[in-house]
């Protein structure tokens, strides 16, 4: 049967390497798992988000455990990146803990304008249930953990403290408020508007 020039497949653009291809699956995964969670996104969502099969993406990821994992590592990743980048400007400028570590903070504090990321880092705290998981994730906190310790020289009990006031900060961020001592009365940390620096 000849073509004609309706029946003829339409040209494509650039076919997408398998690496390609893998990025946007976990990009899209990691707006599906911030909103529902491991148990309660389905691999299917996740596939017509990044507009591959099925199929496809278990070949990319043997399992959706692994898709999620691969999610959560690249939240841990984003967030050490800000830390590290905030952090050592700091340092460029005044090589004192205190003032590194208060860079930091304010850093995370516009980090979580993305509610996204704060929700995938807490979805990835609550699967810790899957002892698969819970190694992993473990293992990526105990990384950015000192990751911030080396670029600021703090000491353990100011990490700690540091580390503390994080959590806070994601609690804040989650329930809504603008300023700490909504939640913890003397806590001052304000969280910053959009682009402003507090």
């Amino acid at each position: 049967m000849t073509s004609t020039p309706d029946s003829r497949p339409k040209a494509r653009g650039p076919r997408l390497t398998a690496e390609e291809r893998r990025e946007l699956v976990i990009v899209a995964a990691m707006h599906e798992f911030a909103r529902g969670g491991y148990a309660g996104t389905s691999t299917e969502t996740i596939a017509r988000r990044a507009g591959v099969s099925q199929p496809y993406l278990f070949q990319l990821f043997g399992t959706k455990r692994e898709l999620f994992l691969a999610a959560a590592r690249r939240c841990f990743d984003r967030t050490r990146t800000t830390f590290e980048t905030a952090g050592r400007a700091a340092r460029a400028e005044r090589d004192e803990p205190h003032h590194i570590l208060d860079a930091m903070g304010v850093a995370y504090a516009r980090l979580l304008h993305d509610r996204e990321a704060l929700q995938l880092q807490l979805h990835a705290y609550a699967a810790c249930d899957d002892p698969v998981i819970r190694d992993v994730v473990r293992a990526e906190y105990a990384t950015l953990a000192r990751s911030v310790a080396d670029v600021s020289g703090a000491s353990g009990a100011d990490l700690a403290t540091w580390f503390a006031a994080g959590m806070l900060m994601n609690v804040g961020a989650a329930v809504g408020v603008e300023r700490l001592d909504e939640l913890v009365p003397g806590a001052t940390f304000d969280h910053p508007k959009e682009g402003h620096a507090g």
